[in-house]
């Protein structure tokens, strides 16, 4: 593997004379700038062998690098390892940005390329300010893996299916709507959108065009007159198409988005420039005012209809259900020595599967063995799988995809005994996790002022975990979406009631051990207030939290006492759907502590 990566290097290399360029940027994105992409954009895990959700590959004439951020630290090191790429671990403060990487290495004038269709126009505009303050040049107009990558996967032609009212709550028609109705007071005449969940929630149409996310590829135009989908004609079933002509909905070829958009005879056209690719705002029509703002589908979409929430509140359930089996599945069976990460990814999934509705996982398990917990996006492979023992922790990170909602969960358990570290790690991320969910503040709070609620047992340790601790999750859509997070980092979007936001504090010590609670939380009102209305948090997630590794004498009562409490409520809405053999490990699992 690691010859055919540094041939393939060498491939991308041959391309720069003829070009006229001197270093290629990649970021293994597609053109909707998605997280999880379709395998034919999957050109960074192509071109470097590194297979982590984020980062980005800067290859030069005689050098070569990755930059990621810190889930992918221990994965990136090994993964790299002997394909000639160095790694460049984001947010540490000895790290280069890339720009000051490419002037260090670059002479002045020497011209850098990416692919316009895999930037947003926020990036590939501060890429070229950064670059042009240097001395160097930027070119956008190049995809140079295509000519290089003979089995390159086609792009995805699965068939899109129309998404239920029953589920959705709200039609199309009312969504476009509430849509134009916010254009008018932008003064746009038009919203483009190219973010598949975006497109997905608007339509109300899913797909399976990308691993684990129900979406389907396209673009859409809305403008205050008429609604184009960009979509290819083989995904359009004979459903598809009456339903969308329902919705007056007009239909055209992918491919001709950039040539439509060239034509447009609108005044003015709202983008979102993170949530848009370069070229194709670059094919704009020039006449046309561009205005760059959030998408008012971002929002919309993430705060849940009551029809949503009550889908989402039935999906918890199932997905507690298969949790709950599968818990006291692992629990008898460990002892045997027979489990290892991949095949209880399978027994999961095999639970999952049963629970109706099912639709799949909503992104692929992360199961951590002892020190594999601590790459916190770790993924077990035949050559690195490991067999489970009655003996230390096991991260288990999962989901699933239900017609009625999308589930995200964390657990961590303890397999046999702990060192005193594990459990201390373990009973400060679960002081966290409980105290953040504890939460109750004013309306117009953001997710920022909130995140040092579960960082601050850790803080006090001097112990800290780099990813933010909460993210938006999607109605049978993506596990991961905006606009609301809790996180360190600034983030202008204030919590609503009806958000839904995952809640996941942890600790990762290398070689060692990794620990993390998450639990999905929904915005809820807490009432009046001085000086205004209250917000609070609800744990929607029902499974019980593994109490074995807890140091009862470093929570404090309101600790103790939120936690029995959420166990109880986790024995009274499972349990009804439980065996009695079941319904016993459960109420074990479940008691006070």
């Amino acid at each position: 593997m690691k010859q055919r990566i540094n041939k393939r290097i060498q491939q991308l290399r041959s391309q720069f004379e003829p070009k006229g360029i001197q270093a290629f940027i990649l970021t293994g994105t597609d053109p909707h700038l998605s997280e999880y992409v379709a395998p034919h954009w999957q050109t960074r895990e192509w071109i470097s062998g590194f297979t982590g959700s984020a980062g980005t590959i800067v290859v030069l004439k005689e050098s070569a690098g990755l930059w990621t951020d810190s889930r992918y630290f221990l994965q990136a090191a090994e993964q790299l390892q002997g394909t000639g790429i160095d790694l460049f671990k984001e947010m540490l403060p000895e790290t280069p940005s890339i720009p000051m990487y490419l002037s260090r290495q670059l002479q002045s004038g020497n011209m850098v390329g990416i692919d316009g269709m895999t930037y947003s126009v926020n990036q590939a505009e501060q890429l070229q300010k950064a670059l042009e303050a240097n001395g160097l040049r930027l070119t956008t107009e190049f995809d140079l893996i295509d000519p290089i990558w003979e089995d390159r996967p086609a792009t995805p032609g699965n068939p899109a299916f129309v998404y239920p009212l029953g589920y959705a709550g709200v039609g199309c028609v009312e969504k476009v709507a509430a849509i134009r109705s916010q254009l008018k007071e932008k003064k746009a005449e038009g919203l483009f959108l190219s973010a598949l969940d975006e497109i997905a929630w608007t339509l109300n149409l899913r797909g399976n065009d990308v691993h684990c996310n129900p979406v389907v590829l396209g673009h859409l135009l809305i403008t205050l007159n008429e609604v184009v989908f960009f979509i290819s004609p083989e995904k359009l079933t004979d459903e598809v198409n009456t339903y969308l002509e329902s919705q007056q909905v007009k239909v055209k070829e992918y491919r001709e988005v950039e040539t439509y958009l060239s034509a447009i005879g609108l005044q003015s056209l709202m983008i979102n420039p993170a949530k848009t690719c370069y070229s194709i705002y670059s094919a704009i029509n020039p006449d046309c005012v561009v205005l760059r703002d959030d998408s008012p589908v971002t929002l919309l979409k993430a705060v849940r209809n009551q029809q949503e929430i009550a889908g989402m509140r039935q999906s918890m359930i199932r997905d507690g259900i298969a949790m709950t089996k599968f818990l006291k599945w692992l629990e008898e069976t460990v002892p045997g020595g027979e489990v290892t990460e991949l095949s209880l990814d399978e027994k999961l999934t095999s639970l999952r599967a049963e629970q109706p509705l099912y639709k799949g996982n909503s992104f692929d398990t992360i199961a951590g063995y002892k020190e594999h917990a601590a790459i916190i996006h770790y993924s077990a492979t035949p050559e690195s799988c490991a067999t489970l023992h009655p003996e230390g922790f096991l991260l288990l990170d999962s989901g699933a995809q239900y017609l009625d909602g999308t589930t995200d969960i964390t657990r961590t358990i303890a397999l046999g005994p702990l060192t005193d570290a594990e459990k201390t790690d373990y009973t400060l991320a679960l002081k966290g996790h409980i105290d953040l969910n504890m939460a109750q503040f004013p309306a117009g709070t953001r997710g920022a002022q909130l995140d040092v609620l579960a960082r601050l047992p850790l803080w006090k340790q001097r112990k800290n975990y780099l990813y933010g601790t909460g993210h938006g999750v999607g109605h049978f859509l993506s596990v991961h979406e905006g606009p609301q997070s809790i996180r360190m980092n600034e983030n202008p979007v204030v919590l609503r009631p009806g958000m839904l936001t995952s809640n996941e504090p942890g600790v990762y010590i290398a070689g060692s051990h990794g620990v993390r609670i998450e639990n999905l939380i929904l915005v809820c009102e807490a009432g009046e207030g001085l000086y205004g209305n209250y917000l609070c948090f609800e744990t929607v997630t029902l499974c019980p939290i593994c109490t074995k590794g807890i140091l009862k004498e470093m929570l404090n009562e309101e600790e103790i006492d939120w936690l029995n409490k959420y166990h109880q409520k986790v024995f009274e809405k499972l349990s009804p759907s439980l065996d009695d053999a079941e319904k016993e490990w459960l109420r074990k699992a479940t008691n006070n502590i």
